[in-house]
């Protein structure tokens, strides 16, 4: 019988909701630490079990959206939800009041209830930001709403993060000290992917730097024994896959496509390889 995860009520490019299912049996059982480091729509880390969870990502104003909803009841973001819907008669048809809202955030209040109002009123529900910092996705026209469904995934989701010992980090992983993580502390990366041209990729957002230095930061911690897993996609990233393998890791191959997803690669003829690479094997 398959193990019912919690879906982010985040619509995050790249989201591993539909692998969690491969990815965290393969997770060590014992955590003392679980940091996310590059936490998204935060699918992986809300369903893990440790003593701590530690959320980080560079994206500042979608740490300030879980940090609210873990600081505040799920009555008052639900009501604000609908105090938003209500004052600009927001609905999958009204293009309008869903401008004037997203205009309200990016000038006047940047309120992390009133911006997951706009994303789940907005194309595809996505998340994206201009370099000013301000939303600018469009308008999800006869299909983007805060449905009953949506609703329904937003009270788990807000009920877990309560329920459970989490932290919040908006930091670039380069300057993280992860000096003080000890050997039952793991490290899960699921960062954009090399070669892609996804939203989080737009203007150089991560390139063969970014790259290296994720790469070098995984082998220091494997030298000092701290356990870690990669989110990757060797199809479209062969070096990882030679790098992965002279360097003794162990390449875990997941039954997963990105074909019907807002991911697309470079050479769209190449099939699906999405893989978890981890320093470690389970008994």
């Amino acid at each position: 019988m398959k193990n019912e995860y919690i879906k982010s009520p985040l619509n995050y490019v790249g989201g591993k909701y539909k692998l969690l299912q491969q990815i965290i049996p393969l997770f060590p059982e014992d955590i003392n630490n679980f940091i996310d480091l590059f936490g998204g729509g935060f699918n992986v880390g809300i369903n893990v079990k440790a003593n701590r969870i530690i959320y980080n990502d560079m994206i500042t104003q979608l740490v300030d959206l879980m940090k609210y909803l873990k600081e505040h009841t799920l009555e008052e973001s639900l009501q604000e939800i609908d105090t938003y819907i209500e004052k600009y008669n927001l609905s999958k048809t009204n293009q309008e009041g869903f401008n004037q809202l997203r205009e309200y955030y990016n000038k006047e209040n940047r309120s992390p209830i009133a911006l997951y109002t706009i994303i789940s009123h907005a194309f595809n529900y996505q998340i994206r930001f201009n370099q000013k910092g301000e939303y600018n996705m469009p308008f999800g026209k006869d299909r983007s709403y805060f449905s009953q469904t949506l609703r329904d995934k937003f009270i788990e989701f807000v009920n877990e993060l309560h329920d459970k010992n989490i932290v919040f980090r908006n930091q670039d992983f380069k300057v993280i000290d992860f000096s003080k993580l000890k050997e039952n502390d793991f490290l899960y990366c699921d960062p954009p992917y090399l070669n892609t041209t996804a939203t989080y990729n737009e203007n150089g957002g991560w390139g063969r730097e970014e790259e290296d230095a994720l790469l070098n930061l995984l082998k220091d911690l494997d030298n000092r024994n701290i356990k870690w897993a990669l989110s990757n996609n060797v199809s479209i990233n062969t070096e990882l896959k030679v790098w992965a393998e002279e360097s003794g890791y162990n390449i875990n191959y997941l039954n997963h496509t990105y074909n019907n997803s807002n991911y697309h690669k470079k050479d769209k003829d190449i099939k699906d390889l999405e893989v978890l690479i981890t320093n470690y094997k389970l008994n």
